[in-house]
């Protein structure tokens, strides 16, 4: 990675998030499990030029939709996502880029990183559903192109299913697509 417009997606799993960085040209780095990288084992590479940091951790035992399991799935499922939120932080230490970003839904996450930067809401940037997603980091807000949330709360009432996950993870379109522009 020697593009000065590198960009390291950690956890993005299906490159929703990246995809309009891509797109734009930008050099991404994607660290995922499904691509067979975990961040909690990636070693720092020296001479890696990272602009920004585009970081997703798994969710599914730090949503608050999710509540109602915490207490059976008990501390080490806890620890388990925690160390993935630490090793993207430890990213960002190491490479110290232009800007970051990490996501994830309304839960636990704040209890451990304190209140989020920002929050936003699929149908403020033109996909129209709802599901509030917090945002820790150094960055800046894109401008809000809202649309009426005619598709309410798709995400929550998606049936139970093999994409289930995978679904509900995608970063919304239009969010992605402004945080590029307001983020280059």
């Amino acid at each position: 990675m020697t593009n000065s417009r590198a960009i390291l997606d950690l956890c993005g799993g299906s490159g929703s998030w990246s995809a309009p960085y891509r797109d734009a040209g930008y050099e991404v780095y994607a660290v995922d499990t499904l691509t067979g990288d975990d961040v909690r084992l990636t070693v720092f590479q020296k001479g890696w030029n990272v602009h920004g940091i585009l970081a997703a951790p798994p969710c599914t035992h730090l949503s608050g939709s999710g509540a109602r399991w915490w207490k059976q799935k008990g501390q080490s499922a806890l620890l388990g996502a925690l160390s993935v939120v630490d090793a993207c932080l430890r990213m960002v230490a190491a490479y110290r880029p232009a800007w970051w970003c990490l996501e994830n839904p309304v839960g636990r996450l704040s209890r451990y990183l304190g209140p989020p930067a920002a929050t936003f809401q699929p149908w403020e940037y033109g996909d129209p559903y709802t599901k509030r997603t917090c945002l820790w980091g150094e960055f800046t807000m894109p401008a809000r192109t809202p649309v009426e949330p005619v598709d309410g709360g798709k995400i929550w009432k998606m049936s139970p299913g093999p994409e289930r996950a995978r679904l509900r993870s995608l970063t919304p379109a239009g969010f992605a697509g402004a945080f590029c522009k307001a983020n280059p």
